[in-house]
């Protein structure tokens, strides 16, 4: 039943496979309360998903943590539903907690310079993450986004690359002349690296010849970042928040930050006019003549 409904998210749902990974993930803890009670998933009741939710709450689990896994857990049911193991879906009238906003991090335009004012570019590494975080900031990209990048992606000419997002959906993402220029310099010391089979076609590349991994990315930037002294949360997605923030300061349309995200729905793009609120009232309060003192 769970292999089925994991080719149900790969194949009908379209879901990447670190998605799909995640919602196993919190759907393994429904299983395992099945199977602390005995119960067969087909068994399972509204009231039980209710006891199941009480408990993550009692083990002080965040509300956006079990707003994930209600959301994992409603698909299933509803994949169970589809597809006749289930006459009544138990998870349709669940509720989920309520959420407070959460703003996203981000850094200033003299904070990115910091970050990259560290970086030896004289170096294959240093080369290439200069180019990586040129890139995460000139173009919103989600790090998985990123290190998928092949030369095939990059139309430099028109001055876009072609990104594959969320769900396999493609879109078109501007990009900066300076990006283009770093991606440029790397590709110098790139060619010194003797690329692994069917690695030939990623940009980036670890030294090892293989496309590099999120995690080598993450490492990087905090260690850029706390050379830099920044003091910040880091991690690569500080600069896709950072990149819309920026963005919607400057006068950008709200559509259009939206489309270069890739966001499926306007809404999820909205918070950083929270962000943008909160930049206005400093400015305000740092410029307006009234709030000058004598």
């Amino acid at each position: 039943m769970i292999q089925k409904y994991k080719r149900y998210l790969l194949l009908e749902k379209g879901l990447s496979k670190n998605s799909i990974s995640a919602y196993l993930t919190d759907l393994n803890k429904l299983m395992k309360y099945a199977e602390e009670n005995e119960l067969a998933v087909t068994d399972i009741t509204t009231s039980h998903l209710e006891e199941f939710l009480a408990q993550l709450y009692d083990q002080d689990i965040k509300p956006r943590s079990i707003a994930r896994v209600l959301s994992g857990v409603k698909s299933f049911f509803l994949y169970l539903f589809l597809d006749d193991y289930i006459q009544l879906n138990p998870a349709e009238l669940l509720e989920s907690p309520q959420l407070g906003l959460k703003l996203p991090t981000v850094l200033s335009i003299e904070e990115i310079d910091s970050i990259l004012s560290v970086i030896d570019q004289s170096t294959i590494e240093g080369a290439r993450n200069y180019a990586i975080i040129e890139t995460l900031y000139s173009c919103g990209l989600r790090v998985s986004e990123l290190v998928n990048l092949k030369f095939s992606n990059l139309f430099f000419d028109e001055g876009f690359i072609r990104v594959d997002g969320k769900g396999s959906k493609q879109r078109l993402v501007p990009i900066s002349d300076i990006a283009i220029q770093k991606i440029n310099n790397y590709l110098i010391h790139r060619r010194t690296i003797e690329a692994k089979k069917e690695n030939e076609e990623f940009l980036f590349l670890s030294r090892r010849g293989v496309a590099i991994s999120r995690i080598t990315v993450f490492y990087y930037i905090k260690k850029y970042a706390a050379e830099a002294g920044i003091k910040k949360t880091i991690s690569p997605h500080i600069f896709r928040h950072s990149f819309a923030t920026h963005m919607l300061e400057r006068g950008a349309n709200i559509r259009h930050i939206q489309a270069m995200l890739g966001h499926e729905k306007i809404t999820t793009t909205e918070i950083y006019t929270h962000l943008d609120r909160n930049f206005l009232r400093q400015e305000i309060i740092s410029h307006h003549p009234l709030n000058k003192k004598e």
